[in-house]
């Protein structure tokens, strides 16, 4: 599944491509996403103008002049591509808007868990969010809070991060790689975490998820980035996916164990 720094990514390549450009009548593939599409929600966008694309979490919110928000997820396996018109609709091809450029913002999800909706102004899309229960940014976690957090909470670190009321964006691949760049188990417990070690995953997180975006993301399936290019995190990766092999650190075998329903890789020698 994309996570935050795959997510940004697409909003940054999308950007350029996206800003200023009006919007044209919706189509529709012949299967709908997680949640169908609503008719109602084409005559919002029809000649309406991209004012900004942001991210909140992993999920991409598109601005219009008219003060209304399309707001995209890319579950599992979606690609949120531009193409020129004529060029080929590949497979799975779920969402098409034309744009006035001759191009097409196409959204592609072989296993149709995204999503696509509107919303009419921002805080019809903060009520959405509250509703989520959507967290704070990683980047914005407060030092005292995410300590208190953690330790009144008797769940695995592991579980914590993918917990996104908690924090928002993380996902398993990089809990993984943040939990090894903290040196701290996925199995240790929030309450039994010291405040140095709290904030050593804070900064972690960060650390691991900057170096994420500027590496454009972990392709590790059929990720790419909103300019169709791939990421290049996965040649990075110290413990996500690597059962058995060496630690680049120790050289100990990387384990994997089931932890938060979620396969959870880990060198025995460096977390501890």
């Amino acid at each position: 599944m994309p996570e935050l720094p795959e997510v940004e990514t697409v909003v940054r390549d999308l950007r350029s491509l996206l800003i200023d450009r009006v919007l044209g009548a919706v189509r529709l593939g012949a299967h709908s996403l997680r949640r169908p599409w609503d008719d109602v929600w084409s005559t919002e966008l029809l000649g309406r103008r991209v004012q900004s694309l942001r991210r909140r979490g992993k999920w991409i919110v598109v601005e219009l002049d008219s003060g209304g928000r399309v707001l995209l997820h890319l579950g599992m396996t979606g690609q949120l591509t531009v193409h020129d018109d004529d060029s080929p609709l590949a497979t799975h091809t779920h969402w098409i808007v034309p744009l006035d450029d001759g191009r097409e913002l196409r959204f592609r999800d072989v296993r149709r868990f995204g999503s696509a909706e509107f919303h009419t102004d921002e805080t019809a899309l903060l009520a959405f969010f509250t509703a989520q229960q959507l967290g704070p940014e990683p980047f914005d976690l407060e030092p005292t809070q995410w300590a208190d957090r953690l330790r009144g909470s008797s769940r695995a670190l592991k579980a914590i991060l993918l917990d996104q009321s908690v924090v928002a964006g993380v996902g398993n691949i990089y809990a993984d790689e943040s939990l090894f760049e903290a040196r701290l188990r996925p199995t240790k417990r929030g309450d039994r975490t010291s405040r140095p070690e709290a904030e050593r995953l804070r900064l972690a997180v960060v650390a691991v998820l900057t170096r994420a975006i500027a590496a454009r993301g972990s392709t590790i399936r059929d990720y790419v980035g909103g300019s169709g290019l791939q990421g290049g995190f996965q040649n990075e990766l110290r413990v996500y996916g690597r059962t058995g092999e060496p630690c680049r650190v120790c050289q100990r075998p990387i384990r994997v164990q089931r932890l938060a329903g979620r396969s959870t890789h880990s060198c025995p020698g460096c977390q501890t």
